[in-house]
């Protein structure tokens, strides 16, 4: 296979959503500004995060998003936090428990970008702001930090077609989509598709419940059955957790060489690359978006405008004109590891070098 490093700058992202209401509908009378004001750096942050299965919400997000809080607050600033175990009900639960804790500012990203509208709309009337979080919630949001999802799903695609080159012609792929209840998800397919559609055969294609490894794992035993396993040349996997569950998969078919796409460059996604089981990831740098996170929470809580944080602005079903800021993703292959992942402190050469990755990594000159 060739691999290619493809570096993949963020375009102003607009989503062209129906949208009903604005974020002056929100009911923010003033008063909520004029209390923040006088907060000063001793701010109380909540930070509700999604699930725990995939590695960067607990290994990056929280500790990112608390260092930079404390950076901004001399250290006077409180991250109060929860994950929701990927559970809609237990999101909305602790959405209750931090409007009654009385934080000064949500970031959100959401299990369920619909089901969490209504607490948001709660926090909202309790004069709490919120963060939607790599995640366009909906609701009264009144600021937004993500990455450019459709690009995310078009790195994928492209780097897919690079992979597979001649092979596009003849076989088949399995497009292994992410959860049906995440937004974000339907714009990596919507990326993928406008990259994929008229290259290549699509076999079969899956939104994964739950995002979840084992479900991912389910469907690619079903595709192989359905397909033949030497009719499939690749695998678009919307990211690396799946990524294990679907090669897992292909192993035990005896199925091997065939280039499977991933996200988020967890630590067993990027010694997949390093072995050659899967193709590549796409590395979000997440010190940029828990920055970015940090710094519009404590200036909502502080009562400061966005203006100077966020240039662009995006719509949500429900909400009009959210402040903005969408973050740069990088194709992550063999060829720039040390470029990305470990030149950022994401990882070190020796985490993801030791015991059986040694010989794959000497391989590549990366160790």
């Amino acid at each position: 296979m060739r691999r290619a490093a493809v570096a993949v700058a963020a375009t102003a992202m607009a989503v062209s959503l129906a949208a009903c209401g604005s974020a002056k509908e929100s009911g923010d009378d003033g008063k909520s500004s004029e209390s923040a004001a006088k907060k000063g750096d001793a701010v109380k942050i909540g930070l509700l995060l999604p699930e725990n299965q995939t590695a960067r919400y607990e290994k990056f997000d929280k500790p990112l998003i608390e260092k930079k809080v404390k950076e901004l607050t001399n250290n006077k600033g409180e991250v109060v936090y929860a994950n929701a175990k990927q559970d809609a009900s237990l999101q909305n639960q602790q959405v209750d428990t931090m409007v009654t804790n009385k934080v000064d500012v949500l970031i959100v990203d959401a299990v369920d970008s619909k089901a969490i509208a209504g607490s948001v709309k709660k926090a909202k009337d309790a004069g709490i702001k919120v963060v939607a979080y790599d995640r366009l919630a909906e609701g009264p949001i009144d600021a937004y930090t993500s990455f450019d999802n459709v690009t995310v799903g078009k790195t994928q695609g492209e780097a897919l077609l690079e992979a597979l080159g001649d092979k596009a012609k003849d076989g088949q792929i399995v497009m292994m989509n992410g959860s049906a209840t995440d937004p974000n998800a339907k714009q990596f397919k919507d990326g993928a598709h406008s990259v994929l559609d008229g290259k290549v055969k699509i076999g079969r294609e899956y939104d994964t419940k739950e995002w979840k490894p084992e479900n991912a794992n389910a469907n690619m035993e079903g595709a192989i059955s359905a397909l033949g396993k030497d009719k499939i040349v690749g695998v678009y996997s919307a990211n690396d957790g799946m990524a294990g569950g679907i090669i897992t998969a292909l192993k035990a078919a005896g199925i091997d060489d065939i280039p499977v796409t991933g996200q988020d460059a967890e630590l067993n996604g990027v010694q997949r690359i390093v072995t050659g089981e899967q193709y590549m990831s796409v590395y979000k740098p997440y010190p940029q978006e828990a920055d970015v996170a940090a710094e519009m929470a404590v200036a909502l809580a502080q009562g400061k405008p966005l203006d100077s944080i966020a240039k662009d602005t995006v719509d949500s079903p429900t909400t009009k004109g959210v402040p903005s800021v969408l973050v740069p993703v990088v194709s992550l292959t063999q060829d720039n590891i040390k470029d990305t992942v470990v030149k950022d402190g994401i990882y070190t050469i020796d985490e993801i070098c030791g015991g059986k990755y040694k010989s794959a990594c000497d391989k590549i000159k990366l160790s």
